[in-house]
């Protein structure tokens, strides 16, 4: 069975890598071999996984040794055995850090990183930028499968949406498509059903609704997974689920960006609207 190659995209703070963290740990409780590609300069997609931010960058480790010339110098091991690379970002006012995300993924194809036996490559792609560098994953058609995480809340679907334009932009010419929304609960009044008619308008579907727990929280402050952190957790099981709803997922589709008065209909249709006012 060929890799399948996944990119996680979100509005900065929905909960993305946190997200992409936990659902990796459940794919490799489940035996699978998995990669994480940190595509964002904070250099925290992986920090779950390795018990901290351990890890050094490819831009790092290159500012720093001028060349890398074996994959241990930018690869780790992590729970349940994922291979974490963080493509890091630029030095803070220079350059472009969508260049890190090109500069990594080719390094790793030079060293021969994407192995036959691996089952998943996951690229965790900074907020919601679908331009220059971060679109690389899809742009250039690494990643064919794209889940968007997102919640009941205003600006995390305008996100989503905005994503789903660069989804269905690149869709045409490289292949990608849209796997689904991952809800990232914020307990919003009827923000299941607001997700589901969300999905259906944009033509995909709302895969998973993760709820809202705590232990997610303190589990990122012992730097681990909820999985790791307490297997025996009812979020641990939601995060188990949510590895299987990837796995089986058999529907993938060009999506249908709404308009922002579509998208301001449905909010007002489910109470988003009521008593505020929101200006993009």
């Amino acid at each position: 069975m060929a890799t399948r190659q996944i990119a996680i995209y979100g509005k900065g703070g929905i909960g993305k890598s946190t997200t992409a963290q936990n659902l990796t740990a459940g794919l490799a409780e489940r035996g699978k071999k998995v990669m994480v590609v940190g595509c964002d300069p904070k250099a925290d997609s992986t920090r779950l996984l390795l018990g901290g931010l351990a890890q050094r960058t490819v831009l790092d480790t290159l500012r720093q040794a001028g060349e890398i010339t074996e994959l241990k110098h930018i690869l780790r091991e992590g729970f349940g055995g994922i291979r974490c690379v963080e493509s890091g970002g630029p030095e803070p006012g220079v350059g472009c850090a969508g260049r890190g995300i090109i500069t990594a993924i080719g390094l790793l194809e030079q060293l021969g990183a994407y192995t036959d036996d691996l089952d998943y490559v996951f690229y965790d792609v900074l907020g919601d930028v679908v331009c220059g560098g971060f679109a690389m994953p899809i742009r250039e058609g690494k990643a064919k499968e794209i889940y968007i995480v997102a919640s009941g809340e205003m600006m995390a679907l305008y996100a989503a949406n905005n994503i789903a334009k660069g989804i269905a932009k690149f869709a045409r010419s490289g292949g990608v498509r849209l796997g689904g929304i991952l809800c990232n609960s914020r307990n919003v009044d009827r923000e299941i059903d607001l997700l589901k008619a969300f999905s259906a308008e944009l033509g995909t579907q709302l895969l998973y609704f993760i709820p809202r727990d705590n232990i997610v929280q303190r589990a990122e402050i012992n730097r681990k997974t909820v999985i790791q952190y307490d297997p025996q957790a009812a979020q641990a099981e939601e995060y188990r689920q949510l590895a299987a709803a990837i796995e089986t997922n058999e529907l993938f589709t060009i999506p249908q960006p709404m308009t922002q008065e579509r998208l301001e209909e449905i909010l007002l249709k489910f109470g988003l609207g009521d008593g505020v006012e929101y200006r993009i």
